[in-house]
């Protein structure tokens, strides 16, 4: 092994170097290896801690034309696309959006192929049992799957390997320099697949986007999602694309850590109660949209409003209708009580559940549709499921916007190949998963289109840096 002054050399290149060890990253992996490729993988964080933000997902969002064992009907391509050009409000390019649609109806299976076994869809307000896939054992069964058969296949596998460095010239990749405990490494490679993941958890970056309002916002999943190499990549010349104030947010216990609370730190009860800011008034509709098309929009709700805090109110009739968080409700026997445990003005609080109460219209309560429960000469409306607040004991859990990843990220054409600043595609460069999905995800987002694109680009970032590589 030769070095280049505190740089040692690897010696020998690999055929398709990516980097990040997520499901994006797996997928690629997997793929170019059963393209005959020789393949390592970069993952900055330990073992334990391997996989990015893949450890706290679920379910992955794919078309498909008719129920299986765990889908319960069809989910056609074309209302897959109303779905995601109703949440991004048409700031999407279609061309690989319906692209990305149309190769997930091959995921469900190739993705069983590698190991990972999906359950039938949880209950409750999720109401995903048609559209989406769930992981028997969650994320990181899904992600030891991915390891495994990796594993199997040859592809090799470095812990705690941050990539530091990228030697590109022009529009080619020649080298990763990758830090480790004994030192940096350059790694040669003839293809690279980047597959790192956002910035979401370097709040610095966030405060140049969003503003001092930032410092308030929680990491939901991983602390190593820093955008080093984003940076080094814009920095070589790749293009970009997406608004750096854009992102997956969503409404998490305000008690959750810092970092990594993942999926347990969510709450899925703002459909069946109300949602107040500190000086105790409402500032949405709660009701707008089924849970599945809507939660996201919650986290930059609560990152507009005053010290970035909000407490979603309810009472005994809906305590069960939800999975909790992690932490317990607060609660009290009066909404008055109930305030004083918030910190709010009892008086603007009780003021605030007495005018939504008069304004709620009585139907036929439905959480699984769009039902008629609604207010009437109330600003901001609830449009659906909404119910008095009238029966104790009243129950709250204060909320703060939770980060799950960030949407600015490098432009992809249909091959997942890097677009350049100066025009044209990368000659060997690819990009899987976050750190593209703006190409995707203008803003908005909709449950499991993650997982979904960080499966689909991911192939088939695998499977062109694995054809380049043989030429």
């Amino acid at each position: 092994m030769t070095t280049d002054g505190d740089i040692a050399d690897h010696p020998e290149p690999y055929d398709v170097v990516v980097v990040g060890g997520g499901n994006a990253a797996l997928c690629a992996a997997i793929a170019a290896r059963r393209a005959g490729a020789s393949v390592i993988v970069l993952e900055a964080a330990s073992k334990f801690y391997r996989g990015g933000n893949t450890r706290h997902t679920r379910n992955m969002r794919c078309a498909h034309d008719a129920a299986t064992a765990t889908l319960s009907g069809p989910y056609t391509e074309d209302e897959f696309w109303d779905d995601l050009l109703r949440v991004t409000e048409g700031q999407t390019n279609e061309q690989l959006a319906r692209m990305m649609i149309r190769q997930s109806k091959e995921m469900l299976d190739w993705i069983v192929e590698q190991g990972v076994r999906f359950q039938p869809s949880l209950g409750g307000t999720l109401s995903l049992g048609r559209t989406n896939s769930f992981f028997l054992g969650g994320g990181r069964a899904m992600l030891n799957a991915l390891y495994l058969t990796a594993e199997r296949l040859g592809v090799d596998v470095r812990y705690e390997a941050e990539v530091v460095g990228l030697e590109i010239d022009d529009d080619r990749f020649r080298a990763a320099i990758v830090r480790e405990a004994d030192g940096r490494t350059r790694i040669r490679g003839k293809a690279l697949v980047a597959a790192a993941g956002g910035f979401e958890s370097n709040i610095e970056k966030l405060v140049e986007g969003w503003g001092e309002i930032a410092r308030n916002f929680l990491i939901r999943g991983t602390p190593n999602n820093r955008g080093t190499v984003l940076d080094l990549l814009l920095g070589a010349g790749v293009d970009s694309i997406g608004d750096p104030t854009q992102c997956h947010a969503v409404a998490i216990d305000a008690r959750a850590p810092k970092y990594d609370g993942g999926i347990i730190t969510r709450l899925d009860c703002v459909v069946f109660g109300i949602v107040v800011n500190k000086h105790a008034k409402r500032f949405y509709d709660e009701g707008e949209d089924v849970w599945p098309k809507r939660y996201a929009i919650w986290g930059r709700l609560v990152a507009a409003q005053p010290d970035q805090i909000a407490y979603i109110i309810f009472d005994a009739k809906s305590a069960n209708l939800f999975m909790p968080s992690l932490y317990p409700a607060i609660q009290a026997d009066s909404i008055a009580a109930l305030a004083g445990k918030l910190d709010l003005d009892p008086e603007a609080l009780s003021a605030t559940v007495a005018e939504f109460n008069a304004a709620v219209r009585d139907g036929s309560f439905n959480p699984d549709i769009l039902d008629d429960c609604h207010t009437e000469n109330l600003t901001p409306p609830k449009s659906h499921w909404a119910r008095r607040i009238e029966t104790g004991p009243y129950s709250a859990y204060p909320v703060r916007p939770g980060i799950t990843f960030t949407y600015l990220g490098v432009r992809v054409d249909h091959e997942a190949r890097m677009m350049m600043k100066a025009g044209g595609p990368a000659e060997n460069m690819y990009a899987a998963g976050e750190i593209m999905a703006g190409n995707v995800l203008g803003r908005g987002y909709a449950a499991g289109i993650g997982m979904t694109i960080g499966s689909v680009f991911g192939r088939i970032a695998g499977q062109g840096a694995a054809r380049h590589a043989a030429q």
